[in-house]
Formats: structure tokens, sequence, C-alpha cells
């Protein structure tokens, strides 16, 4: 949930996560008192290295994975599961490859909020040869057996959302005791210890403070308890007046949390931007299909997810700020907390759609404006800016803004916002980049490389096609509300944009127009053949080369240069999607793909017509005469691909499985947790998921992702042994890659 940091290190006891530089936290009052000098100053930061970058053109696609896991000890004579409190000492081992070889581990790992948790992500990006779709699973899976290598037969790795008895009576091995009036507590949780934050760094022990300082109280996480035939109510701990809640109580309820992150470099940052604006409206939908998380405190629920649960462990507004007094002492009232939802789209096609009130800083706007900022840009900017810093280090208070990014970051990665907008770090090769952020960890490999091979080719369908998901924010609030209900996957349905009668000429004209072409589009190279076959890529600049190497997540790149839309001159595909520069048009008056308008306009439907409320199963498969499906799209630009045996055979699997769940045909995991407490034989009908009920489940959860145990309904027969996933392109394709002029680094 703390990102990972841009900025590289050789160091892992940093950790480089977020700002987890080394230093000493101030106390919540001098932070307060620094407020305005961080805000003021990281102001100033943005616009200088805006400046520096907003022309920054040619970056090829680069994409990586995020996935987050849970520690769990079992006790086989007790039949007991827990939360292995292990993270720092197991981190120390696993970041021994990264000290002895930075630049040719396969995997990096970073700590987590939870004394439980450990983040994985693969050593270098995957991105723009398709055959980097398989290796994507089989790099989780060195991941996970390169953590289980560590751990004692009695633990294992897992990547679940939530722990489900998380917060119930010793759920931590070691055991620990939450304490709820000792002063020195950070969480002064009646649930929630302090050993199960991660020790090795005081950013998160500093954070969960300052949100409960800040706020003037605990923080307060209320979930409808899923009601059963003997559910006693009121619920143990339920608020007064509220006797079917489940109450949690601190920040680790929801930043113990796991979760599935995606992020993208784009060619500019006008492609930045339009990527943010695009996915933004997914977001929702691929939380209901990645729904993960049904049960918190031991008790079934009426949530699927963890999305409000974050939401609410980290919402630092005091009572002013949420309206339930007039204000007096604060700036702003302000609707959300500092996790949730974006509130604005940033590319000028998405600006009239932005019909909630944004409350933004208009004093930072008007100073992002004199800067040279754009109005969008701006306002998103100053709407980050109405939060306080909540963590600040004594070494950092001092920076120079023409340098130095601090104080921006200090901001921007404490906005834990379902789509994240990232400018380039400062002296870094790393180009302008988005986040994706709302799936919820799968149990399975299979599952989260599914699902994060889903994303990456739905940006390149939405580019290539110039696709228009734009939706009304209101309506994409109402989404995410809609998403996290029980079953939303299969019984829900959401706002969705109808496609205009032009989408389908586009996509069936683009796939004409690429069928004898070698396959490149949109900044893809086929693994077969470049474009021109003079043994050079297509790219739109020039060559391929391998000199653009990055620093952290984002090192060592692929090596032709990928950029086919980069300038809004690639060969033969004629993509552009160069339109808009900083928020303003560049000259040309439309966006053209393929010599057919752009799906930015709404001439083809009224207005109010524009948008529908469609099942999952309608979004991902298609309704007629509605919206074509985003699965069928994708195989539609599949086609004009030439792709190689294995990696089409992988991709295929992964396609069935999302159609399949969207169809209903498969379930959630969501669901299946559910299913396995309402069916175990322990189970009193009283949603209570106890001890043993958790041991047995997540001990079938262990066999399921070690492919010991197939459960049909969640995955199919036999779905693990389906995919070619590799840790290497064959070298027979690496021959060929080579004789075409892209030479592909692939022994690490």
């Amino acid at each position: 949930m703390i990102e990972i940091s841009d900025q590289p290190t050789t160091m892992p006891r940093t950790y480089i996560m977020g700002l987890l530089s080394e230093g000493s936290p101030l106390s919540w009052e001098e932070t307060k008192a620094l407020a305005d000098h961080v805000r003021e100053h990281g102001v100033n930061q943005f616009i200088n290295l805006y400046h520096r970058l907003k022309d920054r053109q040619g970056d090829i696609l680069k994409w990586g994975d995020e996935v987050e896991y849970i520690i769990v000890k079992f006790d086989e004579e007790k039949k007991v599961a827990r939360v292995a409190l292990i993270a720092q000492d197991l981190l120390a081992q696993l970041n021994e490859k990264e000290i002895a070889d930075p630049k040719g581990v396969k995997s990096l790992w970073r700590p987590e909020y939870g004394a439980y948790m450990i983040e994985g992500t693969p050593g270098k990006p995957f991105g723009g040869l398709m055959a980097h779709f398989n290796l994507v699973e089989a790099n989780m899976r060195y991941r996970r057996e390169e953590v289980t290598e560590l751990l004692a037969k009695d633990e294992c790795v897992m990547s679940i959302t939530n722990f489900p008895r998380l917060g119930s009576p010793n759920f931590t091995y070691p055991l620990a005791q939450p304490r709820p009036e000792d002063p020195l507590s950070s969480a002064r949780s009646l649930y929630f210890p302090d050993e199960a934050i991660f020790p090795g760094h005081p950013r998160f022990k500093t954070l969960t403070r300052n949100i409960r300082m800040r706020r003037g109280e605990k923080v307060s996480i209320k979930l409808k308890v899923f009601k059963d035939a003997k559910t006693k109510l009121p619920v143990e701990g339920a608020p007064p007046g509220e006797p079917d809640v489940v109450l949690l109580d601190a920040m680790g309820f929801g930043m113990g949390c796991c979760c599935l992150q995606l992020t993208f470099q784009a060619c500019n940052i006008t492609e930045a931007r339009r990527l943010y604006d695009q996915l933004a409206p997914l977001c929702p939908i691929m939380l209901a299909l990645t729904a993960a998380s049904p049960i918190y405190r031991g008790y079934l629920t009426e949530s699927d997810c963890r999305w409000n649960v974050i939401s609410s462990s980290v919402d630092c507004r005091t009572e002013e700020e949420r309206g339930l007094v007039p204000l007096e002492h604060q700036k702003f009232r302000i609707a959300k907390s500092r996790y949730d939802s974006i509130d604005s789209y940033l590319s000028p096609e998405g600006a009239k759609y932005n019909d909630v009130p944004i409350t933004y800083d208009k004093q930072v706007y008007n100073r992002l404006v004199e800067g040279g900022i754009d109005h969008l840009l701006a306002q998103h900017v100053a709407h980050l800016f109405i939060r306080d810093t909540v963590s600040l280090f004594s070494e950092k208070v001092h920076q120079n803004d023409n340098e130095d990014t601090d104080h921006f970051e200090n901001i921007q990665s404490t906005n834990w916002q379902t789509m994240r907008f990232k400018p380039p770090p400062p002296n870094s090769s790393i180009g302008w980049r988005v986040e994706f952020r709302p799936c919820e960890a799968q149990i399975s490999d299979f599952e989260n490389a599914a699902i994060v091979c889903f994303v990456v080719l739905l940006t390149r369908v939405i580019l290539s096609y110039q696709l228009n998901f734009l939706t009304p924010i209101s309506k994409v609030d109402e989404n995410m509300q809609t998403a996290q209900k029980r079953d939303a996957c299969r019984a829900e349905k959401f706002w969705f944009r109808k496609s205009s009668k032009t989408t389908e000429q586009r996509a069936a004209q683009a796939q004409a127009q690429a069928k004898g072409r070698a396959g490149h589009l949109n900044g893809w190279q086929t693994d077969e053949a470049s474009e021109n076959g003079n043994g050079t890529s297509t790219n739109g600049n020039g060559n391929g080369n391998e000199d653009d190497r990055e620093e952290e997540h984002f090192n060592n790149g692929t090596s032709a240069s990928l950029n086919g839309h980069g300038n809004g001159h690639g060969h033969g595909s004629k993509v552009t999607t160069n339109g808009t520069t900083n928020g303003t048009t560049n000259g040309s008056s439309t966006t053209s793909t393929n010599g057919v308008d752009s799906d930015h306009t709404d001439t083809d439907d009224e207005e109010n017509e524009l948008f529908q409320l469609l099942t999952i199963n309608e979004i991902f498969n298609g309704k007629s005469d509605v919206f074509p499906g985003l699965v069928p799209l994708i195989r539609s630009y599949l086609q004009s691909m030439e792709v190689d045996t294995d990696t089409h055979c992988t991709i295929e699997q992964y396609l069935r499985f999302i159609e399949k769940r969207a169809a209903g045909e498969l379930i959630t995991t969501a669901t299946w947790m559910r299913q396995q407490v309402l069916n175990h034989p322990d189970y009193k009908q009283d949603s209570v998921v106890t001890e043993g009920i958790n041991y047995d489940m997540l001990k079938l959860i262990q066999g399921i992702q070690e492919g010991k145990h197939v459960e049909p309904a969640l995955l199919g027969q036999g779905y693990h042994s389906k995919t070619k996933t590799k840790d290497f392109i064959p070298p027979a394709l690496q021959k060929q890659l080579a004789k075409n002029g892209c030479c592909e680094d692939n022994d690490k």
C-alpha cells in the first residue's frame, strides 16, 4: 500500500519505500507546525520538476506488477493459523541477493505495513515484447518459491487480501496483546497490537500515531455483519446503536491488507494523463472482478472487498472536515478519506465528466497556474494538497526545491487513490507513469498473472483503438460502492459507457490494416519480426537500442525502443496519441487512429443515453448493440499481433479465465471463502469464523497456490497445468528477435 520509491539505492536497510529514508521522525506537533512549509515547497518542487520534464518524449512501454503477501504460521497440533511477525528478518535475507547484484536479481523485496507482510516485484520491468506476457506468472512463481525456501515447515507465504481473523484474540505469532490504554502505543487499538506493525522503519508507527492524533480520535471502520440464522447481536464491540456493525479501530486493519498493483510507463505526459483517465472508470469493475476479502476480525461481513476498510483506516479528517461540526480551525470540508477513488480526470476529454465538486486549495492552485501548470493538472495537485503531511523526518525538512521532490512526494504518496499519476523522479531515466491500484490479491500466481496481463493488454487496446471509457466521476464513485457489495461480480450492475458506432469500426479497421504487417502497433514490438524488416525496430524515432536503463523497479528495461505512439509518427500504424500537450491542443484538431475519428466525442449518441447499467458479464464479454466487451476487444487486438505459440497459449488461458469469472461460471475468491465458511461442519450459522474454520480454509488455500489442490468452482479443472509460462524467452525466439534487431536481455 505504501509504495515503492522511485529513488535508486543499493541499501536495502532503507527498504526503498515511499519516502522511507533514514532519519528521525518528528512528533505530531512538530509535523503539524511544518504542514504549510511542506505544502509550499512541495508545490515549488512539482512546478520545477514539471518544467524540466513536461516535454520529455519517446519513453518506451515498461510495466510491472506488485504483489503483497502475508506470512502465515500453522499450528498443526492445535489446528490454529496465525500471522507470523517475521517480515523484518525475512526481508534481511531476501535483500542479500539485491545487495550482491542489484542489476541482476529476478525479484525485489520491500516491507509493507504489517510485520507479517512483504511485497515482491519483478527484478526488472516487462516491456513491449508480446513474449513478456509469458514471463509474468513464472516470475510470480519464482518470488513465492524464493520466500518459501526461507520459511520453516509450518510457515507459508500467501497472496491473500486479508487474514480472516486479523484483530481476533491471539492472531499473531509470537502472541502479542493490544494496549489501548498505553499512551506510548501508536494504535491504541482494542484489537490490533503495535507488534503487528512493521518494526524495521519508524514511518509505519509514525503514520499510525499521527493519523490518529490529527483526526482527534481513533479511526472508525464499520462493516455490516452478514446476518445468518443464529448471528448474535450486538456484535462484540459494536458501537452504541449499531448492533450489526463489526468495528475495526486501527490503521492496521486496512493497511494490513494485501493488493495487486500495476505501474505503466507512458511515452509522454499526454499519454500518461490519458491512461490515467481511461483506466479510472475501470477501477471499480476490476475491484468487483477480483473481490477477495469478505471476512474481518473473524466475522463474515456484507462486504466482499478491502477498499472501504483501508479508506477508513487512514481517514485523518477531523470532525470539522467531515462536516460533523462547523468549520472553525480547518480550511475545508473534505468529502473523502485520503485513501479513495479519484476525484477528477486529467485529460481535456475528461474535463466535462468532472461532475462532482472538487475541493482544492485555491492558493496552491493559483501558485501552480502562475507557475505554468494547466487548469486540470493544477486542480489535481491542489486537490492532493488539501491534505497535511502525516509523517516527516527531521533530516528532510530543508530541501533544494530545484533538485529535490521529497516534499511533493510526501503529500503525493499519502494520497492513496484508485489511480496514481506519477511524474518522473529527478535525475532518472524513468518516464511519466500511471499506477493502477484497485485489484485485490488473488490466491494463485495464475490468477494474479491473468489479472496483470489482462490490464496491460487493455491499456494497449485503449491506445490502439482510441477507446473512450470516460464516465462521470459521480457514477464512478457509485460503482466503487457497488463493487464492494456481497457477490457484486454476479449480482450487481455498474454504470458503463456505451460504445459509439465507430468503436467496432475502428477495431475492425485497425485489425484489417494490421494484417500483412509484422504486427507492431502502438508501442508493441511483435516477437516474430520488426515492421520494416530491415533489422531496425519500428519506433517512430530510430532504432532499437538497449541503453535506456532504469533505476529501481524500472531498471534493466527492454532492449527495443517501442515507441510507435510516442511522438505521433509511428510508422505504418499512424497511431497518434499526442493531440494534447500539457492540457492544451498542440495544433492537431483531432486525435487520429488509423484514419478513423477518435471516440472522444459524443456526437454518435445522445448525452443521456451514453451510459447504461451493465453486469460484469456484459462489460467483459459484451452486450449486443451496447458494448462489444473488453475480452472480445482484446482478442481483436491480438489478431493483429504475431505471437509465439507458447505466449499465445498462455494469454488465451488468461482470457478464458477472465471471461468465465465475469460470466459467473467461476466464482470470485470472496464468494469461494464465504462458501468455505458456510459449508464448514464447525460453522454454527452465527457469522463467526472460528480458529478451526480459519485453519482449514487457509490450508486449502495453501494447497491451491501450490497446485496440489484443484478447486473447480474457483479456477476450473487443471488450470495450473495449462499455461506455458517461462522465466526466460526461449533461445529460438531470442535468435529471431536478434535477427530482427531486437536484442533482449533475458538471462536473468
